[in-house]
């Protein structure tokens, strides 16, 4: 019976970093003025890709803070920075195109594939910084 005495624990963090997970994908598609899940169902890789990236960008230091957290509440915390960092990246890469007189939701809806590897990649980039800074 010894080998499964961290059963609760691994269960915990696992059920925490899933609800942080569903949870963060349902916000980021309602946050985004795009609408990720009608633009994939349309067959949109553009959209895919942006999301597909954004998904991975929060799940990298999330990852990190479950690996280097002392407590299940400190992970938790470092999961809801990541939360916030990821939307941000989303809204700064926006902010960003549209001082250069583009949207970038137009460009995603429109099925433009550069702009959702942008997007994604960004997202990927600094979900491994935030990753790293979780570190310490």
């Amino acid at each position: 019976m010894l080998y499964l005495q961290g059963l609760p624990h691994f269960l915990g963090y696992l059920i925490g970093a899933l609800v942080l997970l569903v949870a963060f994908m349902y916000c980021y598609s309602r946050i985004t003025p795009h609408h990720e899940w009608t633009l994939i169902r349309e067959g949109n890789a553009a959209a895919a890709t942006a999301y597909a990236g954004s998904i991975l960008g929060f799940t990298l230091p999330l990852y990190s803070a479950m690996a280097n957290s002392v407590s299940f509440i400190d992970f938790i915390l470092w999961g809801i920075i990541a939360f916030g960092v990821q939307l941000a990246t989303f809204f700064g890469l926006k902010m960003v195109l549209k001082n250069q007189g583009e949207s970038l939701s137009l460009h995603i809806t429109e099925g433009h594939m550069a702009y959702g590897v942008l997007v994604g990649s960004v997202s990927i980039a600094v979900g491994l910084i935030n990753a790293a800074s979780m570190t310490w």
